[in-house]
């Protein structure tokens, strides 16, 4: 095979140099990444790329597809929703309150994306029918469902919850989320492709050492783990994967009854590897990850998001 010297000033930066002799093929891609690295519109790239959303931006790798989320003016569900929108998709986000829905949509067409929302309480069916149905009908389906939504009104220890409290917290996060998927499904099917993300928790792994943050909430997050599974089977000839995210101990307002609790920071020093929470932007670009093309081949999968933490049985 004939040596090929390659340029930075003639041909792209992601030629390929081939060559005979080793030395001279490394010699050629130094060379040539001296150039790039000097090269002014290389640092151009760089200064341009200093986010994920930028980069987002650039690689538009959902152009043209439509996502519907559950909780999503604020928090993880909000980071995500602009996420997705920055990566070219049309978000329709929602939430049990008009005005959250507001300034939500407000902010995020500030930032030129593409979105639409509307009241939904995921726990009551007639606002999840009108979530995808109204969706389905403006958009003839749609290719992205992430079910975020999800109540804890105890967080205390298993046996002191009551069944009042009980069956709010499974009707919301395990039941909604399921008949949310359920309905969204031959919406989905009608674009030949979709992906399905549950929004799940590093308690559903039951840490000994959270116990007395875990209680009912984790357990119906351990739930979703098997709803996950099981629907991944179920659908998996039918062109719609199903995964689940299981986020750490992350900065929102919904989780400041752990993140400022006292006892916080020590068990995270103690049990966290990265020795800090986490960032809701943090589980965005996974989830833009799972929603996208480049997760084709991943299906019933739960994937721990939580800065090292233990996630075993």
């Amino acid at each position: 095979m004939e040596t090929q010297e390659v340029f930075a000033d003639k041909v792209p930066y992601h030629s390929i140099i081939f060559s005979k002799k080793p030395f001279k093929m490394l010699k050629n891609a130094t060379l040539l990444s001296r150039r790039i690295l000097l090269s002014p519109i290389a640092g151009q790239d760089v200064r341009q790329m200093t986010t994920a959303v930028e980069l987002a931006r650039q690689r538009r790798c959902l152009k043209g597809r439509v996502a519907v989320l559950t909780a999503s003016t604020d928090g993880i569900g909000f980071a995500m929703a602009q996420r997705l929108a920055a990566d070219g998709a049309h978000v329709v986000i929602s939430s049990r309150h008009q005005k959250n829905v507001d300034a939500a949509l407000e902010k995020l067409k500030s930032e030129g994306l593409s979105a639409s929302g509307m009241v939904c309480h995921a726990g009551v069916k007639e606002d999840r029918n009108r979530l995808i149905e109204s969706t389905a009908a403006e958009f003839g389906g749609f290719d992205i469902l992430i079910s975020n939504a999800a109540v804890n009104p105890d967080s205390g220890r298993l046996l002191k919850c009551t069944e009042q409290v009980w069956d709010k917290i499974f009707d919301v996060n395990v039941k909604a989320s399921f008949f949310l998927a359920k309905e969204a499904i031959p919406h989905m099917e009608k674009r030949g492709k979709g992906s399905i993300i549950f929004i799940s928790s590093i308690g559903a792994y039951l840490p000994n050492f959270a116990i007395d943050f875990t209680g009912a909430y984790a357990l119906s997050k351990t739930a979703l783990l098997g709803v996950t599974k099981l629907l991944s089977q179920e659908l998996g000839t039918r062109g719609i994967r199903v995964n689940s995210i299981c986020p750490g101990l992350i900065e929102t307002r919904f989780g400041d009854v752990i993140t400022n609790d006292k006892r916080t920071p020590t068990l995270m020093y103690h049990n966290c590897p990265m020795r800090r929470n986490g960032k809701p932007e943090e589980m965005a670009g996974l989830a833009a990850f799972l929603a996208s093309d480049d997760s084709s081949y991943i299906t019933g999968s739960n994937i721990v998001a939580a800065g090292g933490m233990q996630s075993n049985f």
